[in-house]
């Protein structure tokens, strides 16, 4: 039974300045840079059957490629991080392809998903690492130059379960370089 989600890769490039965030955080399971995507929707473990409609469905998307912004390192759990992460600029073209992905997957049966959609890199999971030592290594980090990179594509991935995820299987990839869905 696969266990599936949609994505937009993150480019070789870009990942290899993101990976330069490495290190200086006690708790942090550092995320290896060839596995940084944004997750657009994940699907969860489906059987056979479902994964063949989802891949199907998905290649009905026609969206243009888009420029995506990663432009603010982060966190997320508050008291208790859990995850250091990239935050991308949540854009009209990113976060309607997210919506999009959404529709498609309910009218298959896919459970909605019930978190906010935060367009984001995850660069390390956290474990035990305090707040104020996330804070710390947040502010010495200092200003985020923002990175851009076009995406003319997004792709429907497989993993395996494991802690902290991958490897990925890139199961199908959808071009983005399509006319605009019509509202």
């Amino acid at each position: 039974m696969p266990r599936l989600f949609t994505a937009l890769e993150i480019p070789a490039r870009v990942a290899a300045d993101l990976s330069m965030l490495r290190g200086g955080l006690s708790g942090a399971r550092w995320i290896d840079a060839e596995n940084y995507h944004i997750t657009l929707r994940f699907i969860g473990d489906v059987d056979d059957a479902m994964a063949h409609d989802v891949a199907m469905t998905l290649a009905g998307v026609r969206r243009p490629s888009m420029t995506v912004e990663l432009d603010r390192l982060d966190s997320f759990g508050g008291d208790k991080p859990r995850a250091l992460i990239v935050k991308a600029r949540a854009d009209s073209a990113l976060t309607e392809l997210q919506a999009e992905h959404e529709r498609l997957l309910r009218r298959l049966g896919a459970a909605p998903e019930p978190r906010k959609f935060v367009p984001h890199v995850t660069l390390a999971r956290l474990r035990g690492a305090p707040s104020s030592a996330v804070a710390a290594y947040l502010g010495t980090r200092g200003y985020f130059p923002p990175l851009r990179f076009e995406a003319a594509s997004f792709v429907l991935y497989s993993s395996r379960d494991s802690v902290g995820g991958g490897p990925y299987i890139v199961e199908a990839e959808y071009s983005l370089r399509g006319k605009a869905a019509a509202a």
